[in-house]
């Protein structure tokens, strides 16, 4: 088994990179996913969340109400250390789960937005740094999400500088490219993974 850490800015195209390596074959652990999933009604992480934030971060429905919070978060890191403490543990634990039940020559890709912030690269064989300008950064999240640009640059600030993600990768993806030469650039990168995974056995 070959363990990836993939990792990029908001509006980097991390989400691309993965749909594309799963295309390929890897088992893709998405830590968005799980955090989603560890705060669904009913469950300890909602639970706690609201026990932190308030019964103001609920939707009408009981579920969390992800912008809303996120604005009370994004923008003070004290409260956005809070949150990741609740989070991140049960996000942890379940990747552990998901990761267990893969194959043995399976390559597996976590991918982790936080991972340079969380100091998370010793846990995986290597890091995929999925890499943007900050000009392009704002651009996606201002015309494809429709974030104003002060919400856009407090979601970059809280995140880890643009050099300090390159510092902790293995294989860094410049995708300031069109989607089609993203696609030959992650083939590239799915062969070398493959040929990690699977390493020749002596004759």
């Amino acid at each position: 088994m070959l363990t990836v850490g993939l990792t990029g800015g908001i509006g980097a195209g991390k989400s691309e990179v993965s749909r594309l390596l799963a295309e390929r074959g890897a088992v893709l652990i998405d830590a968005d996913r799980i955090a989603r999933e560890v705060v669904e009604p009913g469950t300890p992480g909602l639970r706690a969340v609201v026990d932190a934030f308030g019964e103001e971060i609920l939707a009408e429905d009981g579920s969390l109400d992800r912008p809303r919070l996120g604005s009370v978060v994004f923008s003070d890191p004290e409260r956005l250390a809070v949150l990741n403490s609740i989070v991140h543990p049960l996000v942890g634990a379940r990747s552990r789960e998901l990761e267990e039940a893969a194959a043995e020559d399976a390559v597996v890709v976590h991918d982790v937005p936080l991972l340079t912030e969380n100091g998370l690269a010793p846990l995986y064989d290597l890091v995929i740094v999925v890499d943007v300008s900050p000009e392009t950064q704002l651009d996606r999240l201002v015309g494809r999400r429709g974030m104003t640009e002060e919400d856009a640059r407090a979601r970059m600030a809280a995140q880890a500088t643009r050099e300090q993600r390159r510092a902790i990768a293995d294989i860094v993806i410049d995708n300031d490219v069109p989607l089609d030469e993203l696609a030959r650039r992650v083939q590239d990168v799915w062969s070398e993974l493959e040929r990690r995974a699977r390493p020749s056995r002596p004759e």
